[in-house]
């Protein structure tokens, strides 16, 4: 059983006659919502506009343009500044393990906020700023310190420490603020805005992933930007600077998000009913006489005194490492499969995506990178990475267009065919790729990439969705109170999202060893190999609600 828009105004005290002689025709109904409310203490969030949604998921194309242009400049920057070759998996280990770290300690965080403004929203303004600060440091990382030292060699150290610090910053934030975003989402939405919301952030994720790696392919040194600011890369931090604050502001405003409030052993769920204009902050709405706590109308016709919602103690303290760790490896198994589904997924795809400009650079193109650079297997080379750049712009594309289709096949074939269809298609594309390096077959493959990027950023996120929901409606039938587990939204994204970090550390320690063995056809054989994999974890390991 859930509590819908109409069903929860019956359990506000009635605000006009046609409102109160509704409510005494309807005495029954209203009773019944009442001993959910107290047994649950959850309501269901109204039904969101497509242009709320819309809104919401510009956050993920803003993500994910900087993460594109971090995808075609970083390595350029790292080499233009003179880190050496040892530093390099020093580089891309860091961020990930300080993700996999901390990410569910945030993510329990904020299922215990109580900030005014919301439980996510607050953290993803924090991860937002993080990322802008380390997308400035590392492609202005050489300007910065330039202004400060005069001396030569110190200038090259510090322009390396400042843009591998830069480099961390950003992939650390970016990485991050999924889960919060992804949690933010359930949080205010029903469960069928939900599952438009999640289709939503995979079309804008294809979308400014695309946008960012043509930003990436031109030319911006020969425009009035370059020449008048310091380098190429001051114009794309302008660029992708002024991109993702908007899009950041835009997301930040689109849904207000329900403050969580603990006084004397009382939880206030509360639940908008403001006007569809009026999306000012849920707390300023109660000042402003607009809005009253179900709860507390409910505790006064039930038990004067005494809320029937009561938040438990254990939620009012602040969660420990000790606590947390316990909470996650007890947590039910489904959802260590679908994490386990999530990490082979992850490993699949950065494998391919990691390398896959050098794939084509070396292995479809026959070029050289170490070839010196006015030479024909450089320059070589070269055109093949350029190539490749289109590759993963086809792939972003692909992942927007796919996103659209998903809505559209869920009815016919579900969850567990979205899921099993993106890995198998992604492990048999890159397994033709490994087998027969062709710059039309490939470029024409690598729409299968975006097939498995829509189906990663939607289809896990959609399972904890239904999971959340079944759980919701076991505890409306057994009389439990919400919040009986120690686990909440925002820490299950959070372990969702740590198994990206978890892969990028794995392909960090062993794929370079691999690359440097074999070459770099061996990555999307790797790739092709864990998605089938996967594909089979997924097929009869991940359970699926009906």
């Amino acid at each position: 059983m859930t509590l819908t828009k109409e069903s929860f105004h019956g359990a506000l005290p009635p605000s006009s006659g046609e409102a109160k002689a509704d409510m005494d025709g309807t005495s029954e109904k209203e009773e019944a919502l009442r001993q959910a409310v107290m047994r649950t203490g959850a309501a269901v969030p109204r039904r969101r506009s497509v242009g709320r949604l819309v809104m919401h998921s510009m956050a993920m194309f803003g993500r994910e343009f900087c993460y594109a242009v971090e995808a075609a400049f970083v390595t350029p920057v790292l080499l233009s500044v003179g880190l050496p070759k040892n530093l390099y998996s020093l580089v891309w280990l860091i961020s990930p393990i300080l993700g996999f770290v901390l990410q569910p300690v945030v993510g329990s965080a904020s299922d215990h906020c109580t900030c005014s403004w919301g439980r996510r929203r607050p953290y993803i303004l924090g991860l937002g700023i993080i990322m802008l600060l380390g997308m400035a440091l590392y492609l202005n990382g050489d300007v910065i310190i330039s202004a400060f030292i005069d001396e030569r060699n110190k200038q090259r150290t510090w322009a390396i420490v400042i843009t591998m610090l830069g480099v961390v910053l950003f992939d650390f934030a970016a990485d991050f603020i999924d889960g919060p975003i992804k949690a933010y989402l359930f949080d205010v939405c029903s469960h069928q805005d939900k599952e438009k919301g999640l289709h939503y952030h995979a079309l804008f994720t294809g979308l400014g992933g695309a946008l960012g790696y043509l930003t990436g392919a031109m030319d911006w040194g020969q425009t009035i930007l370059g020449y008048t600011l310091a380098s190429e890369f001051q114009v794309i931090f302008i660029l992708a600077a002024l991109v993702f604050i908007i899009c950041l502001t835009v997301h930040l405003c689109s849904i207000p998000e329900v403050p969580l409030r603990y006084e004397n052993e009382e939880a206030k769920f509360l639940l908008e009913v403001t006007e569809p204009h009026k999306y000012s902050s849920i707390e300023e709405e109660i000042k402003n006489g607009y809005l009253k706590s179900a709860c507390t109308e409910i505790k006064a016709a039930a038990k004067p005194g005494k809320c029937a919602v009561a938040s438990r103690t254990e939620e009012k303290r602040q969660m420990t490492l000790k606590s947390l760790l316990k909470t996650l490896s007890s947590m039910p198994s489904h959802y260590r499969y679908l994490c386990v589904s999530h990490l082979f997924g992850w490993m699949a795809f950065l494998s391919n995506m990691l390398f896959f400009t050098d794939f084509m650079g070396q292995v479809v193109y026959h070029g050289n990178p170490y070839a010196p650079h006015n030479s024909t297997l450089y320059l070589t080379y070269k055109t093949g990475v350029e190539m490749g750049c289109w590759g993963l712009c086809i792939n972003a594309v692909a992942s927007s267009v796919y996103s659209y289709l998903q809505k559209v096949l869920l009815p016919y074939i579900g969850l567990k065919g979205l899921y099993f269809i993106g890995y198998l298609l992604f492990g048999l594309g890159t397994g033709l790729i490994g087998l027969f390096p062709n710059v039309y077959s490939t470029l024409a493959l690598c729409s299968l990439f975006g097939v498995m990027s829509s189906t990663l950023y939607t289809v896990p996120f959609h399972l904890i969705a239904t999971y959340h929901r079944e759980e919701e409606s076991l505890k409306l039938q057994e009389g439990e109170q919400a919040g009986e587990h120690g686990r909440g939204k925002g820490i299950d994204c959070a372990a969702l999202t740590c198994m990206v970090q978890l892969a990028q550390i794995i392909l960090g320690v062993g794929l370079g060893l691999l690359v440097s063995a074999a070459g770099s056809a061996v990555t999307v054989i790797s790739a092709s190999t864990v998605a089938l994999i996967g594909c089979c974890f997924v097929a009869f390991c991940v359970r699926y609600v009906d």
